[in-house]
């Protein structure tokens, strides 16, 4: 491209005939287009530091997968089975539990929890000590009838480390009649943190009291595992299953909390769409900015094809006319975006700071920040969107201006 159209295109731009409209139309294009960059550019961030949360800080706790024995026994030769599983190398931890409903009582107050037995020696201390603080593993396993609950059920049933409480669980019946329940004390050692509702709902005790007190006599009812991506544990979790000689219940993380990952998904898809649509608006007012540049602009036009200028130099004129508008947005939004995205926490922080409110409420979500993860192939992908649609917004109005008729104009 010659500068003679660089030339022509910037004093077109510069043009004292050109209305205040027209300058207005141009102005709020390049608003859009900047507006629309910067959203997306943020709101892609924020959706991938949910991901990143979700996987470094809920799918580091809760197990990928779980084997439950159908057998209210357990699972047999469970020993075994782990040493076999430990052999694969996409499997990184195993280990065995014991889960029942149960029920909470101190004086007036219920609340029905989801127990689960575990060896302390077992768990991966990595995983433990981002739920629970390393004081309260060590009461949890010095203290036979320890018992960790989580922070809601804690304030629930107004409760504090070393309370005893009492714990009701189902007792076991061959022929499956109701029956008076399972009573213990057990002392209350430490706080769960893992965010959400998982808080209002778990608790965890030793696994050889829980086997004892359930009747399951293989000392576990099934194995619960961790894998080197989380996103395998549906297809690894079956796979594994299908090995046993038992039969088995077969349980994923996506079964369970998948629901989190498909909100973040959807709402990615939903952000891309929607703010694309907004840069594409953007990207009309190009058109409409340049029609009317045309318009303003017959005479010269005319003249310069009287002097010899094809057709194609005076369309690439206007190309690179709306270009410049398309440019000068998409870079401005793409900067703040960046800027923005990579201290969004912070800004998010200071903001309920100085109004004193929660963006995000930890009893809710499984975080109590506002996260975000800056991916350069989104702000690469989202400035070539936005520069593809302005140019596309050129080409109707530069069409147009390449078949002025000096003739007609200049004849009248």
């Amino acid at each position: 491209m010659n500068s003679l159209v660089w030339e022509l295109a910037l004093r077109f731009r510069k043009s004292k005939k050109r209305s205040g409209f027209n300058a207005f139309i141009a102005s709020s294009s390049t608003v859009g287009i900047g507006l629309g960059c910067f959203v997306l550019i943020v709101l892609l961030s924020v959706m991938n530091g949910f991901e990143k949360e979700l996987k470094e800080r809920l799918l580091a706790t809760v197990p990928h997968g779980e084997l439950t024995a159908v057998a209210p026994t357990g699972l047999e030769d469970w020993q075994e089975i782990k040493a076999q599983f430990s052999q694969d190398p996409r499997v990184t931890h195993i280990q065995p539990f014991i889960k029942a409903t149960a029920l909470l009582q101190r004086g007036k107050r219920n609340k029905a929890v989801h127990l689960t037995g575990i060896d302390v020696a077992e768990a991966s201390q990595k995983n433990a000590l981002k739920i629970a603080p390393e004081n309260a593993w060590q009461a949890f396993e010095q203290e036979p009838n320890a018992l960790l609950l989580g922070k809601s059920v804690l304030q629930h049933l107004g409760l504090s480390v070393g309370d005893k409480v009492q714990v009701l669980l189902p007792k076991p019946s061959a022929e499956l009649k109701l029956s008076a329940p399972v009573s213990l004390w057990l002392t209350v050692v430490g706080e769960i943190t893992m965010g959400g509702d998982l808080d209002s709902f778990l608790a965890y005790m030793h696994i050889d009291l829980a086997a004892a007190t359930l009747g399951v006599t293989q000392g576990a009812s099934g194995l619960s595992m961790h894998f080197d991506d989380p996103f395998i544990a549906s297809s690894k979790t079956r796979e594994l299953g299908y090995l046993l000689p038992q039969h088995v219940y077969i349980s994923d993380w996506t079964r369970t909390h998948g629901y989190l990952y498909q909100d973040i998904q959807l709402v990615r898809t939903v952000v891309y769409i929607a703010l694309t649509l907004v840069i594409a608006v953007a990207s009309f007012n190009i058109v409409s900015s340049l029609v009317m540049s045309v318009r303003e602009k017959q005479t010269e036009i005319a003249m310069l094809k009287t002097m010899g200028t094809t057709s194609g130099t005076i369309a690439s004129v206007f190309v690179v006319q709306g270009i410049v508008n398309g440019i000068f947005g998409t870079l401005i939004g793409a900067v703040v975006g960046v800027v923005f995205a990579l201290n969004l926490s912070n800004i998010a922080a200071f903001i309920e700071h100085l109004f004193g409110f929660k963006v995000l409420s930890g009893d809710v979500y499984f975080i109590d920040f506002l996260p975000s993860q800056l991916h350069w192939q989104d702000v690469w992908l989202t400035v070539g969107i936005a520069l593809v649609l302005s140019v596309l917004a050129t080409l109707y109005p530069a069409i147009k201006a390449s078949k002025v008729e000096p003739a007609k104009v200049l004849g009248h």
